[in-house]
């Protein structure tokens, strides 16, 4: 991706506009809470199922703003020698080595193995050190532990690292910073505090067909208001993994290919991804109803037309 200059926005409808430009559909709420963020210099902090678009604003916003992305991808176990900065030791040990029959004092080696020469950047380091803007994105924060946090506050609050052998390194730019969580754990309140924060869920359905008609422009809008119909009541089931809006735009391409035909079992593949899901989804988008009223007791083979049911049973054949 070509990066422009780097930019600011004026106003909410300004980013907004500018995000939709990148085929991210920001409603308005979202949109302020962005805008305060970048105008204030303050981290955000988006919170929400996996799946609602976190990590696609975050990328989203660096190609609206012409900044560079420095993704830090969490994960349990991750240590600071991979957030923040390790030393080189193979290219120390081999300064050592060059330098060994030539230097007699060891104290005047040694300190000359602790320079940014040998420093190994990782994404923090590398966000404070950028000499041009850029978006930093500390992505599911939330699978790391807690003790992690405590290396993140100095670069949120300051926008700094400390190396000890070194000294101290302030940000040459200061970046916009983006960090994201699934909600699999409670997040510090330390953290919290240093962050404006917003709750990121699935969109409404309106909105939801918005951004698959924009992610998937040559899909029928009525195709695509009926996966998206499909999504909707999968999410309401009890399944591992609620279908994603990326993976509702991959079922709208899909059900294009399918020749606009939803009602294939297939569509499936694409919205969801475990066995036991599948199974759940299965029984529960083709399990008879039975329908008492006061006359009589009836068994319907499927759910009414305007029902998701009947949209994964018959609608592709329009019945």
């Amino acid at each position: 991706m070509a990066l422009t200059d780097p930019v600011g926005f004026d106003s909410p409808a300004a980013l907004s506009e500018a995000l939709r430009e990148q085929d991210y559909i920001a409603d308005q709420d979202l949109a302020t809470v962005v805008h305060l963020a970048t105008a204030l210099d303050r981290p955000l902090l988006l919170e929400g199922p996996a799946g609602v678009g976190k990590t696609e604003l975050a990328k989203a916003l660096a190609a609206a703003g012409g900044r560079r992305l420095i993704r830090l991808q969490c994960y349990e176990g991750l240590d600071d020698n991979r957030v923040l900065y390790e030393w080189d030791y193979a290219k120390q040990l081999l300064h050592v080595q060059m330098l060994r029959d030539r230097m007699s004092d060891v104290h005047e080696i040694a300190e000359g193995l602790y320079t940014e020469e040998f420093l190994s950047v990782r994404p923090l380091l590398e966000a404070v050190l950028s000499e041009q803007p850029v978006v930093l994105l500390i992505d599911e924060v939330d699978r790391t532990e807690e003790a992690m946090e405590a290396l993140l506050l100095e670069v949120l609050a300051e926008r700094q690292i400390t190396i000890p052998e070194i000294g101290t390194f302030v940000a040459r730019t200061v970046p916009w910073v983006v960090l994201t969580s699934n909600d699999t754990r409670e997040l510090s309140a330390a953290l919290k505090r240093r962050c404006l924060h917003y709750h990121l869920d699935f969109p409404t359905p309106q909105r939801e067909r918005e951004i698959v008609g924009v992610r998937a422009p040559h899909v029928e809008p009525s195709v695509v208001a009926d996966v998206v119909e499909l999504a909707r009541t999968l999410r309401e089931l009890p399944l591992r993994k609620s279908p994603s809006i990326s993976e509702v735009i991959d079922g709208a391409r899909a059900a294009a290919i399918l020749g606009r035909d939803v009602s294939q079992p297939l569509l499936l593949s694409a919205l969801v991804k475990f066995t036991s899901d599948r199974d759940i989804a299965l029984r529960h988008l083709t399990e008879p109803i039975t329908v008492t009223t006061e006359k009589e007791r009836v068994t319907v083979a499927a759910r009414p037309a305007n029902t998701t049911t009947a949209v994964f049973r018959g609608r592709g054949g329009r019945q």
